[in-house]
């Protein structure tokens, strides 16, 4: 057997001004054929675990490309064009191939692309004919659109929020896949559109519960291959926007689609009961200054990098500031100026410096204090999961009891090593200020004393009921009440 796989993958909100070009995908992954490193990043495990699989299987394993960008605004038309292409011209140069197996995300938008990995797909049809297998894990912060659908034999996405689970997805990805090269199973793909956008955090009911229960259906459901949870992203302005459920069988449809029915009207039945509750940031400062000890986590949870905004919003920290708090740090401030600032004046240098609220409106002002720069690390990284996120040169600043780590690279907070990576030990602090909306949360509820959640100003459009749409359905809960009556 001849399996090409390749990565291609941004997760975009469509309201962030921070558009994306090649540049953005240099700087968090952009590896040719045979670069990829052992470990995986988010959306590129397909390749990681390929290899371990064809080595097993004896198969040949063709290497694309992975490029992977952190998520932001529009990709520019020309890099999507660019980076399509080239594994499109990989793939034209393996052939011929038995299968072809691809880490995607599946919330990109590039300009003139509403959906680039339908595009992607039907292209990669195009090429290998209706006979050769093509499927991909994805992430379910993502778009199930009709196009990908009909161009690929099935997906497979992450089942936890936070996503921890994105190399066990992929296993269960190339298990279908090999499965289906060998002829012992005919993979089927059902879908059933919940006709709803909503949040669901699996580190909490009910979305725990549920998904526990998806798995449990895979181990005993005769004929069941995989269950997937199509969360949706509501940040992505695009015509298929929504939740949904697929179910993916041995060549029993009518049992996919009657459980993916079920299941995503059980979802339905529990819209709006997901998301944690969250408060805003007097009442955050207010709950962690009185809690007895630390560390106390805040959660800035939707100035949000993974969710595609700047990470640079400054609202939690002046709260902080104004009530006087101390033996707090904060990860982190984006602001690569700031930190270019830092790097010049050197470790140990006490300078007058302004960092934050730089990119968008209902984020704050930024931030002016004389500060001492305490380290400065080049292309420093954090753990997530089984991977690390890089968020670029950084700079740990120290002012009145209060440390701020300046990065150059977006990232949002995935693990306390974030904080350690720049010499601040997080278990000594009593109020960490973090921004992320949920991938946290397997890493710091370990030391944490105390989670608050936190909604400060308008950083991310997450209220659909009153988001400006242009292009998603207007037909789907919250938007309407009852969108089947």
């Amino acid at each position: 057997m001849r399996i090409f796989t390749a990565a291609l993958a941004t997760e975009t909100n469509t309201f962030s001004p921070i558009a994306i070009d090649k540049r953005a995908f240099e700087a968090s992954l952009h590896a040719k054929p045979g670069q990829h490193p052992a470990t995986p990043t988010l959306c590129t495990a397909p390749i990681t675990i390929g290899r371990e699989i064809c080595a097993r299987e004896g198969w040949t394993l063709v290497e694309g490309t992975a490029s992977w960008a952190d998520p932001a605004g529009l990709v520019a038309r020309a890099t999507y064009e660019e980076l399509r292409d080239e594994i499109l011209g990989q793939l034209r140069a393996a052939l011929p191939v038995d299968g072809v197996v691809l880490g995607l995300h599946g919330a990109m938008v590039a300009q003139g692309y509403d959906d680039p990995e339908g595009d992607l797909l039907a292209r990669i049809r195009a090429i290998v004919g209706p006979d050769v297998l093509v499927c991909a894990e994805l992430d379910p912060h993502s778009h199930l659109t009709a196009k990908r659908a009909e161009a690929a034999d099935f997906f497979v996405y992450f089942k936890e929020f936070p996503h921890t689970d994105f190399v066990d997805r992929a296993r269960d990805l190339w298990a279908i896949a090999v499965g289906a090269l060998k002829g012992e199973i005919k993979p089927v793909m059902s879908i059933f559109d919940c006709r709803m956008i909503d949040v669901f955090p699996t580190s909490k009911q009910p979305m725990r519960g549920f998904v526990d229960r998806l798995m449990a259906l895979e181990n005993t459901e005769p004929g069941l291959l995989s269950l997937s949870v199509v969360h949706g992203f509501m940040a992505g302005d695009v015509p298929e926007m929504g939740t949904k459920v697929v179910a993916i069988t041995d060549n029993q449809p009518d049992l996919g689609a009657g459980l993916a029915e079920r299941l995503g009207r059980e979802l339905f039945a529990m819209r709006g009961t997901f998301m944690v509750e969250q408060v805003d940031e007097k009442a955050a400062v207010n709950a962690a200054l009185a809690a007895p000890r630390g560390p106390v986590v805040i959660a800035d949870v939707w100035d949000n990098p993974g969710g595609g905004t700047a990470g640079d919003a400054t609202i939690i920290l002046d709260e902080l500031i104004r009530r006087g708090a101390t033996d707090v740090a904060v990860g982190t401030i984006w602001d690569p100026i700031a930190v270019q600032i830092c790097f010049a004046a050197g470790e140990g240098a006490e300078i007058a410096l302004r960092f934050g609220a730089k990119s968008a409106p209902f984020t704050g002002n930024p931030i002016d204090r004389r500060v001492v720069v305490k380290a400065l690390v080049r292309n420093a990284e954090m753990k997530f999961g089984e991977s690390y996120a890089p968020f670029g040169d950084a700079a740990w600043v120290q002012f009145d009891g209060i440390d701020v780590i300046l990065n150059s690279t977006r990232a949002q907070s995935f693990d306390p090593s974030l904080f350690s990576a720049m010499g601040i030990d997080p278990k000594t602090r009593k109020i960490l200020l973090i921004k992320s909306t949920n991938h946290f949360y397997d890493s710091f509820s370990r030391i944490a004393s105390e989670i608050i959640y936190c909604s400060a100003g308008k950083p991310y459009p997450n209220r659909p009921a009153e988001t400006d749409y242009r292009k998603a359905r207007r037909d789907i809960w919250p938007m309407v009440e009852n969108p089947w009556g």
